[in-house]
């Protein structure tokens, strides 16, 4: 008797393979020259990229004089009151990456669609950790002059879906307050050149109070940061729209008593400000109810204040993961009450971390890769 095959419709199978996590995906290239060709292919890669379900989100961290970069699936490290290092690597909470260029005086400069823009000794690097995809792409004959008082310097890193582009933004002021003397400019990774906007005076510096420069949150499709205007001595987030290529400004809320230790991040489906309120012990959040209308900005939560930490990111349920002191990560919920921590650095205020999204996602022009 003649044996059944049985097969499932290649349709169906496409779907089936669409709602998977992108770990499982890349070790699923190995079943057939089939698969390999489907899941590497770039339209496989966007709509997977689209379906929220599948989509997993990961902490990069990059430590002072690095030799590997550390990857760390939160969701799943942070549940426990604590965290062993090593055990957890057993559990592939952990992630060692070892990319394929110099990790000597890498700073984290932004971080979009799977993909962490780093800036190096001499170059930029656009690399998704998941697939291990990376160009390096040159700094600008600007950038190479910077000196190290220029520490007003701001990098933002988005995606243009207009154009289906990647753009590098950097401006820079300088230090003496001369608003003659800054510089805007952007690389078009479609174009592959930077290009300058002339024209325009830009007075604004990094007011982060971050060891390194923050990176600015993309939001509504542009590129924010918590800036001073060196002119009028006042803090102002400034913004670069990715699609019309143009700044624009929007003022803080109208309170003064807003703390000055602030950093800019995206809470829930808002622009947010973090204000650290050192002398009364808490931390307050504000949002931007309506996008750039300034009278829409509301004081959201008042917690009480967690030790010297940053935010990093606030999951869906609304606790809080960020870097405090010298623990490490640390989850808090919406009640201020702590939840866990994972130490993975010796001194984590001198390291990096930023949050990323894994995806299968190429780059335009992705047979220029190196």
């Amino acid at each position: 008797m003649e044996k059944e095959t049985r097969y499932l419709p290649h349709e169906l199978i496409i779907q089936i393979l669409l709602r998977l996590p992108v770990k499982s995906l890349i070790r699923f290239k190995c079943v057939s020259k089939s698969w390999f060709s489907l899941i590497s292919h770039p339209n496989f890669g966007n709509s997977h990229f689209q379906l929220s379900a599948t989509q997993t989100r990961r902490i990069l961290c990059i430590p002072n004089s690095p030799t590997k970069i550390l990857s760390i699936d939160f969701e799943s490290s942070l549940n426990n009151d604590f965290i062993d290092f090593e055990s957890s690597l057993l559990n592939n909470d952990f992630a060692l990456l070892n990319p394929n260029f110099s990790l000597v005086s890498l700073q984290i400069k932004g971080s979009c669609r799977g993909f962490i823009c780093l800036r190096g000794s001499s170059n930029l690097y656009l690399w998704n950790p998941s697939t291990g995809v990376h160009r390096q792409i040159p700094l600008s004959p600007f950038d190479y002059e910077l000196k190290d008082y220029y520490f007003g310097h701001l990098y933002g890193f988005g995606y243009d879906q207009s154009r289906d582009d990647y753009l590098v933004v950097s401006m820079s002021c300088d230090p003496t307050y001369d608003s003659n003397s800054s510089h805007l400019e952007f690389f078009s990774l479609r174009d592959n050149t930077w290009k300058e906007i002339e024209g325009t005076q830009f007075p604004y510096m990094n007011a982060s109070s971050h060891p390194y420069p923050k990176v600015g949150p993309l939001f509504n499709g542009a590129i924010h940061w918590l800036a001073r205007r060196c002119d009028l001595q006042v803090y102002v987030i400034v913004a670069f729209d990715l699609m019309e290529r143009k700044l624009f400004e929007m003022p803080f809320p109208d309170d003064d008593n807003i703390p000055t230790h602030c950093d800019l991040w995206v809470f829930g489906e808002f622009l947010s400000i973090l204000a650290n309120d050192y002398n009364n012990n808490m931390i307050e959040i504000w949002v931007m109810k309506e996008y750039k209308v300034h009278s829409s900005w509301t004081k959201t939560l008042v917690l009480p204040a967690f030790h010297s930490f940053d935010l990093i990111y606030s999951t869906k349920n609304g606790d809080f993961i960020g870097v405090e002191g010298f623990l490490g990560l640390v989850k808090y919920n919406d009640k201020g009450k702590w939840l866990g921590y994972c130490s993975y650095h010796r001194n984590p205020r001198v390291s990096q971390e930023v949050m990323y999204t894994e995806s299968l996602l190429s780059l335009p022009g992705d047979d220029d890769q190196i």
